[in-house]
């Protein structure tokens, strides 16, 4: 009898607890989890071709230029248009990395790997928009050392 009179005791505090603390998710903002968020304004996207340093080793560089529109899929990558190794002399396009010519066996290609050939994956467009949580990360000094400065 005791144990199920501390077990419900449990139950209504947890039961206060969760509506004395309201669930918070720094997507939603204050609304509530049953109402309706308001979608932030749209604002236009980075389009100014300036590197911005890197985070952490081997992070993948953003993408300082718009890409809306752009085809990339099995027959056709736009990005490789300016960013494949052959035409950057033209372009002035930083190259695809060497590393992305290279095949899961560690084999060097003619050709992007199939892997790799998928850019928006790993890379994003850069967008001015707040980061949704605080982060004090860091990351290693060397990197910040070798990173392109803005």
């Amino acid at each position: 009898m005791k144990l199920v009179a501390a077990l419900c005791g449990v139950v209504l505090l947890g039961m206060a607890y969760a509506q004395a603390a309201p669930f918070f998710d720094a997507a939603r903002g204050p609304t509530p989890i049953d109402k309706e968020t308001s979608p932030p304004r749209l604002v236009n996207q980075v389009n100014d071709d300036q590197r911005l340093k890197r985070n952490y080793s081997y992070q993948p560089p953003v993408i300082p230029h718009r890409i809306d529109g752009y085809q990339v899929d099995k027959n056709f990558n736009k990005c490789l248009d300016c960013h494949a190794r052959e035409k950057t002399d033209f372009s002035q396009a930083i190259p695809v990395s060497e590393t992305h010519y290279v095949d899961r066996s560690g084999k060097v290609l003619p050709h992007i790997s199939t892997r790799r050939y998928f850019c928006k994956q790993c890379h994003v467009a850069q967008e001015p928009v707040p980061p949704l949580v605080g982060n004090g990360f860091r990351g290693d000094p060397a990197d910040a050392a070798s990173a392109p400065k803005k």
